[in-house]
């Protein structure tokens, strides 16, 4: 009987836990909204797009950094190898859009085991203005990504940035992604920035160029193998806020694999293991599994129905994650149930496998990483 009650009481926690996070993380998120240009002086803002290879949605991702509603910007595409399949459509999209200032910028300065941020050191130290947006190729910039951003910084801010949020699901695997990036990784993010636990995430960074530069510059970002983590530190360590856009940005994922959400969400969870081991620890808590068998538990002990136990657990989870969806205006769909029940299948084995660690892949990069740095040998890119 004490084993019963011990399991009912754990399993009651992890779930009002849950719906806890959802809670908070809508108390910050809001429905996407369009904010209009400044009318007065505003500040002019370097967008520094580091790329490589061709993916599904390159077309529209640099049709839309072209095409941003704010009055003076510039784009500075950072490519590390000049016969990159990329260069061709940046250099098509510079020549269709001659009024806005952008440039192509070629090499690969190997400050770090990080090749993404080794890719945008020069265009960070080409930057012409003291407001830097540091974004991800496969970011979908709205026309008013850059008020969005800005209207996040506050007086104590040190980096203003936006989780992705998967939209245009092609199949069932893209849509466990959503539901990784979605109603989990950005739920939780957001909960812990209502919490006071503000953490930067990689695909938007927007930063006060002579604030870093006085503490280091972008080089400084090469203190952990993932740059958002050392951005986060760097913040924190100035007593400044990492803050989130109320309203996170697109990242269109087309058609996903199996073996590619895998490469990518055990990539991330051994970073989240390396650079932040303490808050990685309790990420097993977080999905359906651990309280759905602690429920089973209780509920076998108890003589309870266990099919009924498992349906009233996975509704406790799951519709809640499905009517933030629903309210924040992101990708939902009558599979996303089974999709979030896979995903939660997945967690426990992807947490195991970042307390193991072992070689990831980054985009063609094959990678070791360790407690504090990575082993980095090239191999050849499938973009």
């Amino acid at each position: 009987m004490e084993l019963t009650l011990i399991a009912a009481l754990l399993s009651t926690v992890l779930i009002v836990s849950n719906l806890a996070s959802i809670v908070f993380a809508a108390s910050r998120l809001k429905r996407r909204r369009v904010i209009a240009a400044p009318t007065g002086k505003s500040q002019p803002v370097s967008i520094v797009v580091p790329s490589r290879g061709v993916e599904p949605f390159t077309h529209e991702t640099l049709e839309r950094a072209f095409s941003l509603d704010w009055p003076r910007y510039e784009l500075i595409f950072c490519v590390a190898q000049a016969d990159d399949q990329v260069v061709g459509l940046i250099r098509a999209a510079i020549a269709r859009f001659p009024a806005v200032p952008a440039r192509l910028l070629f090499g690969d300065d190997r400050i770090s085991a990080n090749p993404k941020l080794n890719n945008c050191v020069k265009g960070w130290e080409a930057a012409r203005h003291h407001w830097v947006i540091l974004a991800d190729s496969n970011v979908l910039m709205p026309e008013d990504y850059v008020q969005h951003l800005m209207a996040a910084w506050r007086s104590d801010t040190g980096l203003v940035c936006s989780t992705p949020i998967g939209s245009r699901p092609d199949g069932f695997w893209a849509e466990v992604e959503c539901a990784f990036l979605n109603t989990l990784q950005a739920r939780w993010q957001y909960a812990g920035e209502a919490l006071g636990l503000g953490f930067a995430q990689g695909k938007s960074m927007l930063w006060n160029k002579p604030m870093l530069d006085a503490s280091g510059g972008i080089r400084a970002l090469a203190a952990e193998i993932a740059e958002d983590a050392a951005a986060t530190k760097l913040v924190n360590g100035l007593g400044l806020r990492v803050n989130l856009v109320a309203s996170p940005f697109e990242q269109p994922l087309g058609r996903r694999t199996l073996g590619e959400i895998w490469s990518r969400q055990a990539r991330w969870a051994r970073l989240r293991r390396v650079t932040f081991p303490l808050f990685f620890a309790p990420e097993i808590l977080t999905g359906a599994a651990v309280p759905l068998a602690l429920a089973l538990v209780a509920a076998a002990g108890a003589g309870f129905s266990l099919p009924l136990t498992c349906i009233a657990v996975l509704a406790a989870f799951y519709l809640p994650e499905c009517a933030l969806a629903s309210a924040k205006g992101w990708y939902l769909s009558p599979r996303m149930i089974a999709a979030m029940v896979v995903r939660d299948m997945i967690l426990p084995v992807m947490w195991a496998r970042g307390w193991l660690g072992g070689a990831v892949d980054w985009r063609g990069n094959a990678m070791t990483i360790g407690t504090k740095a990575a082993e980095l040998e090239e191999t050849p890119s499938s973009a």
